[in-house]
């Protein structure tokens, strides 16, 4: 195991243990439904034969926001504020977990880097610059929004 996805895995048993002696009731059960959903993730990739990397865990994390934040737009619709809110409220809990995410202008180099490196002349060649910027920054930018930015980059 990697020395980060370690320190990630302390970060939750410890935040964990910190919310109970607080009574901290929202971010406790916040902070346990990471844990069951890192576990599931560590059963899954058992059977396939792998490890749970820091990368996969910063993916479970955004994911879990991202289902969040559908909730709370739905809650927001079907006049549910009080829920909405309590969606929030775990967004806010699992960011902070997140790493600062990356300004456009950073994204911006990062793509035009990952388009020198994989050398992408095309639309044709997008995966391999997604791969690219997945692999070196997985949890720092959301990748639904730089698909359609290295999208733009490739048409030229």
């Amino acid at each position: 195991m990697e020395q980060e996805e370690i320190m990630l895995r302390e970060q939750f048993t410890s935040e964990l243990k910190l919310a109970m002696k607080a009574g901290e009731k929202r971010r406790v059960e916040t902070i346990r439904m990471i844990s069951a959903a890192l576990k599931d993730k560590d059963i899954e990739a058992r059977g396939a034969g792998k490890e749970v990397g820091e990368d996969d865990i910063l993916a479970l994390l955004q994911k879990l926001v991202k289902s969040r934040q559908e909730s709370a737009e739905i809650y927001d619709k079907n006049a549910r504020p009080e829920l909405a809110a309590q969606e929030r409220e775990e967004i806010a809990i699992i960011s902070g977990f997140l790493p600062q995410p990356m300004s456009e202008a950073e994204v911006a180099a990062a793509i035009q880097a990952a388009i020198a490196e994989t050398a992408a002349s095309s639309i044709k060649d997008m995966g391999k610059v997604i791969a690219e910027l997945k692999a070196r920054h997985a949890g720092k930018m959301d990748f639904a929004k730089v698909s359609g930015l290295v999208k733009a980059a490739l048409a030229g």
